[in-house]
């Protein structure tokens, strides 16, 4: 696991540009899931979820279909899913599990069109992932319609300052996510 750093400076480099609610994403989404259930034929993946703010119908958002994959250990994601989607085009990235250790802790790709623009981003999961409570915020914001627009205005303050810096930008949606997921009247009702 080796040599991800030019492919990650150019995803980190590339603007924040938020677009307006398209219902093709949901399309997008259906359409991407039926291609990766056909490539992991013989690969154990469970549930594909569609999440992030494409998949809240309304609300604004990078135009990028965010999907959640389960998978069985991330192992198996470098083993035997990186070389599929790899070969079909897909970029690769992980963080490792520590300074100077080559276990995954998290692995995602990027889907690009033909122009090179992000279309997909496809987070790779362990069942026991606390990235899955990434649902609980989708479902809040599905059957909240205020909470959305608050996270609408969040999300367009955030595009503005802070355009072209991912990682700031993350930081200060993740602010206000944190803040709903906290508070108990805002929480979904399981």
């Amino acid at each position: 696991m080796k040599g991800q750093s030019g492919h990650v400076a150019r995803a980190r480099a590339e603007p924040i540009l938020l677009a307006e609610p398209d219902p093709a994403w949901a399309e997008a989404f259906a359409a991407e899931e039926a291609r990766l259930r056909a490539r992991f034929a013989d690969i154990p993946v469970g549930r594909i979820e569609h999440v992030g703010s494409t998949a809240v119908p309304g609300l604004i958002a990078k135009p990028i279909v965010d999907m959640l994959i389960e998978v069985p250990d991330l192992q198996t994601v470098h083993d035997r899913i990186a070389p599929v989607l790899k070969a079909a085009g897909y970029e690769y990235f992980w963080r490792p599990t520590g300074p100077g250790e080559a276990g995954v802790a998290y692995a995602w790709f990027i889907r690009r069109d033909a122009s090179g623009a992000r279309t997909h981003h496809l987070h790779m999961l362990p069942p026991q992932s606390p990235y899955w409570d990434r649902l609980r915020f989708r479902d809040l914001l599905r059957a909240r319609p205020d909470l959305a627009a608050e996270y609408a205005a969040v999300k367009r303050e955030a595009a503005a300052r802070h355009r072209n810096d991912r990682a700031a930008y993350a930081r200060a949606k993740g602010r206000y996510i944190r803040r709903v997921m906290s508070s108990p009247e805002k929480a979904p009702k399981s």
